[in-house]
Order: C-alpha cells, then structure tokens, then sequence
C-alpha cells in the first residue's frame, strides 16, 4: 500500500502532510489534555511526544497527514529495527523510503500503540516527526493559536460547538476530513485543514477556473519533505469562503502533484489549506467523529460576513 506524503516548502515557505492511507493506531484515555504548542521557523506548530516512554521529542502537529512520521534520526536514536520499504507519494513525486511500527506513542496522557510510520530526514521535516491523524482519529483537537495550546478529548468534555461562531460539516475520504461546500473567487472548491502546511496548495483544477478570471501567475518551488522539488504557479486569490467566514488575499503555489490524486482530489477544485491562512482565526476545533470543523473569528470581528485579510496574520 502507498504511502502518501502530501508535504512542501515554497521558497522559505514550509508545508507537512504525510500519509499513509488505512492505518490505525489505538488509544487510552478519555480525559481532555492540554499540551503546549510551539512554532517553528516556518511558523508550523510543535507539540511535545514522547515515543517508546522516551523524550518528549518535538513532532509537527499536522492534520492534513493520516500517518505519524518519524525522522530516521530519531529511529535510529530509539533503536527501532524491522524496517520495511513503503512508496512514499508527496508533492514532487513518488519515492522509496523506510518505514517502522511504532509500539507506542505518547500526548498528554494519551498513548497510542502500533503506529506504522515512514522515516524522513529530520532537516527535511523541521522537527523529530510529525503527528499524523492515526493519533488523533475519534477525537476532537482545539488548536487555540492565541493561547498556544492544542486539547485533545471529545466533543463534550471540550464544550461542544458552543462558543464557535461557524461550523461545518466535512466529508471523510481515507481517514481525511474535506470541506467541500467552500468557495475560492466563488468556485466551489475541496479544502483540507492541513495545519503542517504554512503555505497553501491548489491543485491545477483550480488554477485551471482561476485563470479564466485572473490571468497573470509568478512562479515558486515547492519542496517536499522527502527532499524532492516541483515548479509551481503562485497567485493570490480574492476571496476564501469558508461557512459565513471570508478571508481576503489567499496565496495558492499551484502544482503538478500526484498529492491530490491520492486523495481524491485531482479532477475538481481543491486546495490544502495551510498555517497563512489558518492562524486569521482565534481558534480551530476538528472533531474527527461528528465530521464537524469549527472556527473562532479572529479577535475584533464580530460579524461572520465581514471580510478581513491574511496580510493580518504575518
């Protein structure tokens, strides 16, 4: 089975995605927990882990990425042997890499066991590993990007959708929630929450509608976290519309990827929807058993209508 690493970088600009589609790991712990968050030099976030009852290791928090990830620094550090070969399919293409089973994997108090993980470099992911959704499947994460704290728990002992002024409903494919009822210049288009992504990804669909009623494009490079590279068309769209919540000025890098393929995503509209565009809101909560994704407007807007720009966020 491929393992599918949606994961670049444009210009300094750092994104995270891998996945690895049907796997699973198991939990304990009903409780909520709270654990700090830190940002990168590419202004992703970073939680504390602790693998096989070592560390705590810093990991990307990454929610557009089904599988945990190691570095194979790391692996080697903790000594974990068996390795198998797995094809790892990430934004510029496809490779061979070496993967693990991870007996156990520790948040809070949360522990999560035999978790199957690629090893990548640790210079080209930016940290120790990256915490992919087989952690957090069932469960309901709040990022609280004021506050610098991610919460782990279910919907009712994290407050339900009270206090949130938009919520939505996603479709669930390979694992991955999608919004598919968003706008980008009014096309419709698929969004991932992809929170191990700084910058934003479209796919040529996309590009394709945008265009037609924009024209001019710069291009970037974009990077994956396998250490491979792809050209790719940069513009700014108008205007994202998620739910009642309209954010101005999207930067999209638009490329030939097999990510979105992987994903289901190639022949309509989709973006995967990065940290520059995100961190406009207060908050974020994606509750991964009801389907729902909730947002906090950002500090000082009060009417969901209102339009503001990601230009506030950098």
């Amino acid at each position: 089975m491929p393992i599918t690493a949606l994961a670049a970088s444009f210009l300094s600009l750092a994104a995270a995605i891998p996945v690895i589609t049907g796997q699973t790991g198991t939990q304990q712990s009903s409780d909520v927990d709270i654990v700090g968050m830190q940002k990168d030099r590419d202004g992703r976030m970073t939680v504390p882990v602790r693998v096989h009852e070592q560390g705590p290791f810093e990991f990307l928090v990454d929610t557009g990425s089904q599988n945990t990830v190691l570095s194979t620094e790391l692996a080697n550090r903790l000594g974990i042997q068996n390795r198998s070969r797995a094809t790892l399919v990430g934004i510029a293409g496809r490779e061979r890499v070496d993967a693990v089973s991870v007996e156990q994997l520790d948040i809070g108090r949360r522990s999560f066991y035999s978790l199957y993980a690629p090893l990548l470099t640790t210079t080209n992911i930016g940290a120790d590993g990256i915490l992919g959704v087989d952690s957090l499947q069932g469960q309901r994460v709040l990022i609280d990007f004021g506050k610098k704290l991610m919460a782990i728990g279910d919907a009712k002992t994290l407050g339900g959708n009270r206090g949130y002024e938009i919520v939505v409903t996603a479709r669930r494919k390979s694992g991955q929630l999608i919004v598919t009822n968003a706008r980008i210049d009014g096309i419709l288009t698929d969004v991932v929450i992809d929170t191990g992504a700084q910058g934003t990804i479209g796919n040529r669909a996309l590009q394709a509608a945008i265009v037609k009623r924009r024209g001019r494009q710069d291009q970037t490079m974009l990077r994956s976290v396998t250490g491979q590279e792809i050209v790719a068309d940069l513009s700014v769209s108008r205007t994202l519309s998620i739910g009642a919540a309209n954010i101005n000025n999207v930067q999209i890098a638009y490329a030939d990827t097999p990510a979105f393929g992987a994903l289901g995503l190639a022949n309509r509209p989709a973006v995967l929807l990065g940290m520059r565009e995100l961190q406009v809101f207060r908050r974020i909560a994606i509750d991964f058993a009801t389907r729902k994704i909730m947002f906090d407007l950002p500090d000082g807007v009060t009417d969901s209508n209102t339009f503001w720009s990601t230009a506030s966020s950098r």
